[in-house]
Order: C-alpha cells, then structure tokens, then sequence
C-alpha cells in the first residue's frame, strides 16, 4: 500500500516516506509488543478519557484494543479519547508510550441552589440591558447562532421554529428537556415572547439554537458528554452558523486553568471564532469563588445583578448569590460583567423536575421563574449575538471587547465582583471599535488532571479521601478498582446526589410573583 502511495512522487521523497513509514510500523509493534506482553488483571469494565501525543494516536487506539478494550468516543478537543477497558489494564495503559493521561470519565457537579426566596418576578432584562436599542436598528440576532450546551430545549411555544438542530448525549436520546434547566436558558436567549404579547422575550428573538443536551430528567452528566458536546460545537460550527456558546454551568475547581482539560477544550471552541460565554457561579461574593471554566482568562464570565424589576441600572445591586473574583486558581479578574439574574421570568418546562420541584415559581401556564448565574450568561450570550447580527465579520476577542468596554458602571459594587459593569448590549452592537481583548493572555495546555477538574465535588474512595488522577502504582491514591468495581455502582451516583440542584444558575422560587409588577402589560 506504501509503494502505490508515493508511485508518483519524486525518487528522494519517495525513498523518505517508504523509511518513514517502515519507521512508524516497526515502532507501533514494538510499542504494542510492550502492552500485549504487560500482565493485566482483568477485572469490570472502566469507562476512561484518555489524552495521548499526537504522533501516537492510532498506536494508543491500538493499545486500547490489545487490551481487551475499545474507543467509544473521539474526542479531538483534548487530544484523545474516551474509552471501555478492563480496570486491570489500566496501568499498562498508562505506561503506553504517547499517552499523556488516563482518567476516570467522572462526574461533573453542576453549582445552584434550588427552592431559594428569589423575590418578584422581573421580566424587564431586555430593557435592563438595552437590547431594544439594537432591535429598533433592525439587529435582532438574525443569522447568528447560539449553541446551548444544557439540558436539551424545548422547541414549544415562544421557541417554536427556533431551534436549528438538536443533538442528546444522554441515555434518553429524545432531545426533551425532561429536566427544565435548559429551556428556561434559551427563552432568555431568543424567546419570541408570543405567548405573553411580547412581555417576556428573550434578548435577541432573531437568533437561531443549536441545543446539545448532556443531562437529563436527573440534571446528572459526565466529563464525557460536556467534552463531546465541545468538539460538536467546533465541528459543526460552520453548518448551523454557530457563533456564540452558553454555558450555564461550572464546577468549583481550583486546578490551574493552563492546565485544566475542561479549560483547554473551552479555549479551543473560542479559537475556533466561536463566542464562549460562561456563568460566574453561585458561590457568593466572597474572593475566589468564581467557577471553572468561567475561570478561564478567555470566555466572558458572567455575574449577577438584581434589577429590582426596573429597567434602570441606577437602582441595582450586586446579587447575594453572584461569584467574585479574583479566581482561586491563578488569580484572574473575574466575572467580566454584570447582568440581571434575579428572580428573572423565562419559559416553563411543564412536567420537568424543576417544574415539579417548585410549582411556586410557575408564571402563568407558560412561564417559571428563577434566580443565578446561569441566567447572566444567557442574557449575556444573546447579546453577544445582536453585536454578531451588526458586526459578522468580529472575532470573539473583538465581541468581548465591544461588550466590556461599553459596560456601565453599577454603583456601590467592587470591580472584583462587578468586572467592567453592567451590560450596555445597545451600547455594544453601536460601538464600532475594533478593539481586542485577550491580547498576550497565556492559553492553556490541558494535560491536567479530570479529576481535579471537579474540585470540592471528588469522586471518593471507600476510605473517604478524595480519589486523584494518579499514576501507575497508585501512590497518589487512584486504585482503577477501588472507583471501578461494585462499591461505585452506577446507582450510587444517580439521583439526589447528582440532582438538577447542583446546575449552575438555578434558584427557583415564585410564591411572591404578583400581577402588579406586570405594569401597563396586559397578558393571560
């Protein structure tokens, strides 16, 4: 096959990539010559991520198979891939020349509170942050798409027509946001506001969606799926128009986000021209309490304001729930901006957990609302569009740069929990600076480690301490079947443990919502 290749290249070049390729073959087996020859245990099936050199990528893929496992899923995005092996090859793997790191497919833990008092309902978010200004301009998101990387969308009522494409991750595979979490975030990103007479509409009713769900009725999902859904997003970008990507999600990681895996594949998506905004998290106004991957210099990090149900932003105030930074990790100014997420209404998900968990935070038939982050960065995220729908050819260092640097500043809040300010989105989508943040901040590298990707949230082993990545001989305290075999069956890691509350941005309530803070707005 070598020979028929290079039949019509140049003698001295043909003659280089016949050696090299005799080169390459002779190492693969020699490599997998090592692997076949290691003793393994055996042992139940382990689902694991692995990240290899590039150079060795078919030879790993190799290794996986000689060991009586196999590759379930690519995932480019951070170099390698996830897989199904034996829990006793696992250390011969790791010892597998080219391989960078081999980790367990953990769980992700998702930040919010649900249940919380979250106030009266505001649906004046639009306003707060003067997107009407850019609609009366003719910018409403039309051409751009937002990719939501959620608990799948609903495409009912005021998103009928509004989702591009739907892709599930999860065992459901039925692209129903059976959880609610996911819906409710992309009705304040393009919500069209028809069943309210317009009262409750998303920031940029002109965009197109682009749903990945990675949790279900559970709220529950891996580091699998988030870094699936990612490299979807990249691959895709171009077909569905996608430039711009919500994630209403975090963990409270403090690993160095140059060398977080999660961290790494978000700056990939953001190299890609894709506009990645990301929730500051939930943890309060205390330094350092900013969530991964909003730790990450790159994306737009996202905090909270109360607008106290008016559209000024004379009168708000820094939400008690709003994450500030600078980051634990590297000490990074964090959240970039400010926008509402206080008791703010969205779109119901009749039946969903959320739904069922707090009936009092229903608005309407059609409507629910909620409180956190979560909500920042999709008001964020459909902003982010109306400057895209302007400006196409911006890339998302020049998108950042309009929405920061026409930012307002909010009164009596410290820059470390404030950023640049609250969002101007009409301000953004005027502005013709061709200005770009980002300049000379150092990218990450990945090759850290997944489990300290999910902070506090560790996988534990039966002694209690916090299982680590670990190396071969398991001093760091990773034993592949002490986390693999039956003490960590998959029904100890479902339900309440890894419910919906943990989402980033989810603080439901609605016992004080009133028709009179409904103004001049006449809808049933």
């Amino acid at each position: 096959m070598s020979l028929t290749l290079t039949a019509h290249v140049p003698g001295r070049e043909a003659r280089r990539r016949v050696a090299a390729f005799v080169v390459a073959l002779a190492l693969t087996a020699s490599m997998l010559g090592q692997v076949i020859a290691h003793p393994t245990a055996g042992g139940p099936p382990a689902s694991i991520v692995v990240t290899r050199l590039a150079s060795a990528d078919r030879a790993v893929a190799r290794a996986v198979e000689a060991l009586g496992g196999r590759v379930v899923q690519d995932l480019p995005i951070v170099e390698g891939f996830a897989a199904v092996v034996p829990t006793g090859a696992i250390a011969a793997l790791r010892a597998f020349p080219g391989v960078r790191s081999v980790v367990p497919n953990a769980k992700i833990e998702m930040h919010g509170r649900y249940g919380e008092d979250s106030g009266v309902a505001s649906a004046v978010y639009p306003d707060a942050v003067t997107a009407p200004v850019a609609w009366n301009e003719g910018w409403g998101g039309q051409g751009v798409g937002v990719a939501v990387i959620d608990t799948g969308i609903n495409a009912t009522g005021d998103l009928t027509g509004k989702v591009a494409h739907a892709e599930d991750f999860t065992s459901e595979q039925d692209n129903v946001d059976s959880f609610g979490h996911g819906t409710f975030v992309a009705g304040l990103i393009a919500g069209s506001g028809a069943g309210s007479n317009g009262a409750v509409q998303g920031v940029a009713p002109g965009a197109h969606l682009v749903s990945l769900k990675i949790a279900g009725r559970d709220g529950s999902t891996d580091v699998v799926k988030l870094l699936a859904a990612l490299q979807w997003v990249v691959t895709f970008r171009d077909a569905y128009d996608i430039r711009v990507l919500n994630l209403s999600l975090g963990v409270d990681s403090a690993q160095d986000y140059r060398i977080d895996p999660l961290n790494f594949a978000v700056e990939r998506v953001w190299n890609a021209g894709i506009v990645v905004v990301a929730a500051a998290g939930n943890g309060g106004t205390a330094p350092g309490t900013v969530a991964k991957p909003g730790d990450d210099p790159l994306v737009i990090t996202v905090g909270s304001t109360d607008d106290h149900t008016t559209p000024t932003v004379d009168d708000d105030t820094l939400a008690p729930f709003s994450a500030s930074g600078p980051t634990a990790s590297n000490g990074i100014a964090k959240p970039d901006l400010l926008a509402p997420g206080k008791s703010v209404v969205s779109l119901r998900s009749p039946d969903s957990t959320i739904d069922r968990s707090a009936p009092g935070a229903r608005v309407g038939e059609l409507y629910f609302k909620g409180s956190g982050t979560s909500f920042s960065s999709a008001i964020t995220a459909g902003s982010a569009a109306l400057v895209l729908s302007r400006a196409p050819r911006l890339n998302p260092d020049q998108v950042k740069a309009r929405l920061m640097g026409t930012a307002t500043a909010v009164a009596g809040v410290p820059a470390a929990s404030a950023g640049a300010g609250a969002l101007n989105a009409g301000a953004a989508v005027a502005s013709n600076s061709l200005a770009a943040f980002n300049q000379g901040v150092v990218r990450a590298i990945g090759g850290g480690s997944l489990q300290a990707t999910r902070g506090a949230a560790c996988l534990r082993l039966p002694t209690g301490k916090c299982m680590s990545d670990g190396g071969a001989d398991g001093r760091t305290g990773f034993r592949a079947q002490e986390y693999f075999g039956s003490q960590w069956a998959g029904s100890q890691w479902a339900g309440s443990q890894w419910a919906g509350s943990q989402w980033a941005g989810s603080q439901w309530a609605g016992s004080q919502w009133a028709g009179s803070q409904w103004a001049a707005v006449d809808w049933s």
